[in-house]
């Protein structure tokens, strides 16, 4: 007797992998429902940095966890397991099959293996990291976290500002370094994605990649992305210590607005912001790379392969029709 389709199908990979192409591939031939595993993709308003889909592309299928929060906001880990979990189950009432499509590496690994049980963000204890940060910078602050937690300074780069402020956060609300509580002995959650749903797309070869991330930045710099920044900047209310800031590219178009003041950015800002962007991208890709190896589970499929995208389908294909 052929097995039921499965409760649903994950596709992660880094940043410009082709996701959202394959996923839309998927969607013309199956009833699916996308939900994003993307971390910035939940912020309204930012829309051509985070190259968020298209109006005629989540017209064509419904997309979820797009444009539900507010950039003044956190979305914690914990949050996207409750959303994605209701999701999983409403989708899967209509009928239809929930395909989770991201890079946010955290978010699949709480959804698929629980989430330790560590303190929830102290506005207070955080405001007091930051004015010492401000004072003494991040290298002190780093060098703080080694006295206290040398497990966790020890792989975190000395201006990794917003895991050094949550470690020492953590490490001051409980008294336990955040180490301890990354033990690996997460709750156990009822996990969706079973043995095999799991897709990868990962390059073979690493150039591949970076000349489609040098592209993506030029269309985003081209489609208006340091427009759609300073419109951020001029609310009032956002600020670049937030976690909507810290994105990759946000972060460095707002710090080029700032050190140009209230001049327009000169065409050596412009590049120079154009290779910070890119090798910060780089550098995300690299850290979701290395997360994803770290995922046994997972079925890696080349994405830049010429036969990828047929690739994909090859597997979806009895996963989705009950054939795995």
């Amino acid at each position: 007797m052929p097995a039921d389709p499965v409760r649903c199908i994950a596709l992660a990979g880094p940043t410009a992998s082709g996701k959202s192409a394959a996923a839309l591939a998927i969607a013309e031939r199956w009833p699916v429902e996308i939900v994003s595993v993307d971390s910035a993709l939940v912020y309204r308003g930012m829309d051509i940095g985070t190259a968020k889909p298209t109006a005629a592309e989540r017209a064509a299928v419904p997309h979820h966890l797009i444009d539900i929060t507010d950039p003044l906001n956190a979305y914690s880990a914990a949050e996207f397991v409750h959303d994605a979990q209701r999701l999983i189950g409403e989708i899967r009432t209509r009928g239809r099959t929930p395909l989770l499509v991201g890079g946010t590496m955290l978010y699949f690994k709480a959804l698929m293996q629980g989430l330790d049980d560590m303190p929830r963000a102290d506005a207070d204890v955080r405001a007091r990291i930051e004015a010492a940060a401000a004072a003494h910078g991040w290298p002190a602050m780093h060098a703080e976290l080694a006295r206290v937690d040398p497990a966790t300074a020890a792989r975190l780069a000395p201006n990794d500002a917003q895991r050094i402020q949550r470690a020492l956060e953590v490490f001051e609300v409980s008294g336990r370094p955040i180490s301890a509580f990354q033990t690996g002995e997460a709750r156990a959650t009822d996990n969706p994605v079973t043995e095999g749903a799991f897709l990868s797309l990962e390059p073979a070869d690493r150039a591949w990649l970076h000349q489609r991330i040098a592209q993506r930045f030029d269309a985003m710099l081209a489609a208006g992305f340091i427009d759609e920044v300073k419109a951020l900047r001029a609310r009032g209310d956002l600020h670049p210590d937030l976690p909507s800031m810290r994105c990759v590219g946000y972060r460095q178009a707002w710090e080029a607005l700032d050190a140009a003041g209230d001049a327009p950015l000169t065409a050596a800002r412009q590049n120079e912001l154009r290779d910070r962007g890119i090798f910060a991208t780089r550098q995300l890709a690299k850290r979701q790379i290395t997360w994803l190896r770290s995922m046994p589970q997972r079925r890696v499929i080349a994405c830049d392969a010429p036969d990828g995208l047929a690739q994909v389908m090859a597997v979806v294909a009895p996963l989705m029709e009950g054939r795995s």
